[in-house]
C-alpha cells in the first residue's frame, strides 16, 4: 500500500502518535520521526494509546498490529466506534491478505510490512498527513464563502480604519474570542482573517462559515463530527487555527448551547461518539445585527453572547470612510481588470466625486460589484 514521497517531505507541522509495546521499536520510529515532526508521543499500551487521544489532537497514529495479547487492528475498530480517530499506518510483521482486508475495513490509510526501513515510515507519514490535508481542504472549501476578489487587507487610510487596524494587531497574537459587528459587506471576514494571519495560528486552518447555510438537521455533524459517515467537523477541521462563524445568531439555539459548552470545556462529542475530543480553536464570531437585540428577541442565547463578546470590534460602513470609497475602487480596478484579462477604466475626478458621493448600502461588496461591471461595460455606469 506504500509509494513514493519525498522522504520526510510536508510532516514539519505534523503530530504523531507511536504505539508499539517493544521500547526499541517505539524508540527506533521515534528516532526516524522525531526531528522531522512537529510533536511525537509514545504509547507503549493502548491503554497509554487511548489515554493520549483523550487529551491531544494527533494528525497520524503509527499503530503496530500486535500488542501483547491485543491486536491493533481490533483497538482501532473499537475507537473508531467511539469517536473519530486521525488516520492510521498500520504495522504488521505478516504479509497477510487476511490482515490487509481488515485494515481496510478499519480504514487504516496504510499498511507497512516488518521489517521496514526509514524511508519508508518517513514517506508513509508524509503521503498519510497530505491526504488528511487535502481532504480536509475540500471539505471546508465546500463551506467557505470566500470572494475571489477581496481585498487581503482592510485597505484604506481614514481615521476609522486606522483605529480598526491597530486593535486587530493588539488582539491577534492573543487567543480571546472576538465579536465583529457592522453591516453586510462592512469586511467583516476580511479582519478575521487579519487577524487569522497576524496571529501564532497563521500556519493553520482559518475556517470560514456562513452560519445561516448550515441547515437544522446537519448542523451539528457540520460543526462536530459524526461517527457514522466519519465526518470530521468544523471545529476539528480549525484544529490549532481559527473557526469564523459569520452570523452566529442563525445557528438552532440547541447547537448555540452545545457551542457554549465547547467553548467553556474545549472538547468536542461528535455524533454518535461515546468521548469526548480535545480541541484547540479560536473562535472569531461576526452578525450584521446588534447583539443586545439579538439576545432580546431570543435569536441568541445571553450566556454565548457574553463568552464569544470577549473583544467586540465594530466595522464601520463604507460611506463613512471618506476617501477610502477611492482606494478601494483602485484596488478593485487593478485585481480585477488583471483577472478579467481587461484594460481598466480611469477614475477621472468626476466619477471620484460621484463614487464619494454614493450611500454605498452594500458597502464594499456592493462597490466591488460595481467596479467589476464597469470593466465588463468598458465605462463606469450611470450613477444616480
Amino acid at each position: 500500500m506504500t509509494g513514493k514521497a519525498p522522504f520526510g517531505a510536508g510532516i514539519g507541522r505534523v503530530s504523531v502518535l507511536l504505539v508499539d509495546d517493544e521500547p526499541g521499536m517505539r524508540n527506533f520510529m521515534a528516532r526516524i520521526l522525531g526531528p522531522q515532526c512537529r510533536r511525537i508521543e509514545l504509547a507503549a499500551s493502548v491503554a497509554e494509546a487511548t489515554e493520549w487521544l483523550a487529551v491531544a489532537p494527533f494528525d497520524v497514529i503509527v499503530l503496530d498490529n500486535i500488542l501483547g495479547q491485543q491486536r491493533g487492528l481490533d483497538w482501532l475498530v473499537a475507537q473508531r466506534a467511539r469517536g473519530i480517530v486521525p488516520p492510521v499506518i498500520l504495522i504488521s510483521a505478516f504479509a497477510d491478505l487476511e490482515i490487509a482486508i481488515e485494515a481496510m475495513q478499519a480504514g487504516v490509510a496504510d499498511l507497512i510490512l516488518k521489517p521496514f526501513r526509514s524511508n519508508q515510515l518517513l514517506s508513509a507519514v508524509a503521503r498519510v498527513a497530505e491526504q488528511a490535508r487535502l481532504q480536509s481542504e475540500n471539505q471546508i472549501l465546500k463551506h467557505e464563502l470566500r470572494r475571489s476578489a477581496e481585498p487581503e487587507g482592510l485597505i484604506g487610510s481614514s481615521t476609522a480604519l486606522r483605529e480598526i487596524r491597530e486593535v486587530i494587531a493588539r488582539v491577534a497574537p492573543l487567543s480571546s474570542s472576538v465579536l465583529l459587528t457592522g453591516p453586510s459587506g462592512s469586511g467583516k471576514e476580511v479582519a478575521a482573517r487579519m487577524i487569522h494571519a497576524l496571529s501564532e495560528r497563521r500556519d493553520n486552518a482559518f475556517v470560514a462559515i456562513n452560519s445561516a447555510a448550515l441547515s437544522e438537521e446537519n448542523a451539528e455533524a457540520d460543526l462536530f463530527g459524526a461517527v457514522e459517515d466519519a465526518r470530521r467537523g468544523l471545529f476539528l477541521h480549525a484544529q490549532g487555527g481559527t473557526l469564523f462563524l459569520d452570523e452566529i445568531s442563525e445557528l438552532p439555539l440547541s447547537i448555540q448551547t452545545r457551542l457554549l459548552r465547547v467553548l467553556d470545556d474545549r472538547r468536542i462529542r461528535p455524533i454518535g461518539a461515546e468521548r469526548e475530543l480535545p480541541v484547540d480553536v479560536r473562535l472569531i464570531s461576526a452578525t450584521n445585527a446588534d447583539p443586545a437585540a439579538l439576545v432580546a428577541s431570543g435569536r441568541l442565547r445571553e450566556d454565548l453572547w457574553h463568552r464569544i463578546n470577549v473583544l467586540h470590534l465594530r466595522m464601520q460602513p463604507l460611506a463613512a470612510c471618506g476617501e477610502d470609497v477611492i482606494e478601494l475602487a483602485r484596488h478593485f480596478m487593478a485585481v480585477l481588470s488583471q483577472r478579467l484579462g481587461m484594460p481598466p477604466v480611469a477614475i477621472t475626478p468626476d466619477i471620484a466625486a460621484a463614487l464619494m458621493a454614493q450611500p454605498w448600502p452594500g458597502n464594499v461588496r456592493e462597490l466591488r460589484n460595481l467596479i467589476e461591471r464597469t470593466l465588463i461595460l468598458g465605462r463606469f455606469p450611470d450613477h444616480g
